[in-house]
């Protein structure tokens, strides 16, 4: 992937004919320097802090680009919030979510991924892409210290 995904997201809005606004240009800033999973809500507040010019609908249309673009996905972690994470290069990550707070930690285990390879190896598949959710409850609603 292009080491900047700004000017990817300028480079694709051209090629489909449309216009790079201000607006558009902002919620992509601030999605990249976020750095996290952001729902439609979050990315809305963290924008109008700066512009609150902005609506709602132009965020999602915003963050629908970015899909199409492969510079974002649309995650779901179960609680029923879509979630948008920035697609930085080609490496890959799962992810371990609290089902009680939400929290959300990505991780990368190449045990996991070794696993993963030779299970499709044994019944025929070449991986194209695949996406692992853990859930369960972190340390801090158990109560207990992170190992």
């Amino acid at each position: 992937m292009t080491l900047n995904p700004i000017k990817a997201f300028s480079d694709y809005i051209a090629a489909q004919g449309l216009k790079n606004t201000p607006q558009r240009r902002l919620i992509v800033d601030v999605f990249f320097k976020s750095g996290k999973h952001a729902s439609t809500e979050e990315l809305y507040d963290q924008v109008r802090t700066i512009d609150s010019g902005v609506g709602q609908a132009t965020i999602y249309r915003t963050l629908r680009l970015l899909c199409e673009a492969n510079l974002a996905r649309e995650m779901h972690f179960g609680d029923g919030t879509a979630r948008y994470e920035p697609i930085a290069d080609d490496s890959h990550h799962d992810h371990l979510i609290c089902t009680a707070c939400g929290r959300n930690q990505e991780v990368v285990d190449v045990n996991i991924e070794r696993l993963q390879e030779e299970l499709a190896t044994r019944y025929g598949f070449v991986l194209t892409s695949h996406r692992m959710y853990l859930y369960g409850l972190c340390s801090s609603c158990r109560g207990t210290p992170a190992k």
